[in-house]
């Protein structure tokens, strides 16, 4: 099995914290009027928001280091290595088209649509069946953790078409598609001591 280097646990470790890093500095930034619970990402990166400096930042942080972690990820099928690396350039993409101040952006909510469906599909793509692989490539967590991304984006669209927790419901499933991919790599990384066995 080729072997994950270094780097592509850094990169896959430093996703999740950008991403929330961006969102608690940009809504500081923002200052009372924001609310978590019920407003979006989007709205901090928005033209015009306090925080919308931080918060494109963090989700062009974001892009690269899924790029990264993709490249890096050698034992994943490269079904799935593609679909992770495109969400990635999905989430770059994200932040070089904000939406406006007010209203919505067919652009912004189109890319952000399909970064979202790049990152929920990735794991199961990346998937394999020999009960070799590390454990977070096996079908079981990967089916586990798409189920858990699809659940949480269903939850984030009931929420906005009834304006209700939808800033909650999409923290929820963007935390969980920035740290799965850290997740699969310590996999990786953690399989290869296991199989030399204890020493001596």
């Amino acid at each position: 099995m080729r072997p994950v280097p270094g780097w592509a646990l850094l990169s896959s470790g430093c996703a999740p914290v950008v991403l929330i890093a961006g969102w608690t500095i940009a809504a500081l930034l923002e200052g009372p009027a924001y609310d978590p619970a019920t407003q979006t990402i989007s709205v901090l990166a928005a033209y015009g928001a306090a925080g919308y400096w931080v918060m494109t930042a963090a989700l062009a942080a974001l892009g690269v280091c899924h790029m990264i972690t993709a490249l890096g990820l050698r034992p994943a099928a490269l079904p799935g290595r593609v679909a992770l690396g495109t969400g990635g350039a999905a989430a770059l993409l994200v932040a070089l088209v904000p939406p406006p101040s007010s209203g919505g952006s067919l652009r912004h909510g189109s890319v952000a649509a399909v970064g979202f469906a790049l990152l929920a599909v990735w794991p199961v793509l990346a998937s394999d069946r020999r009960g070799t692989v590390p454990w977070g490539l096996r079908p079981v967590p990967s089916l586990t953790a798409t189920a858990l991304m699809v659940v949480g984006a269903a939850w984030f669209m009931i929420e906005m078409h009834h304006d209700g927790a939808a800033g909650a419901a999409e923290r929820l499933v963007t935390a969980i598609q920035s740290v799965w991919p850290f997740v699969v790599v310590a996999s990786c990384l953690r399989r290869p001591r296991e199989a030399e066995g204890p020493s001596g």
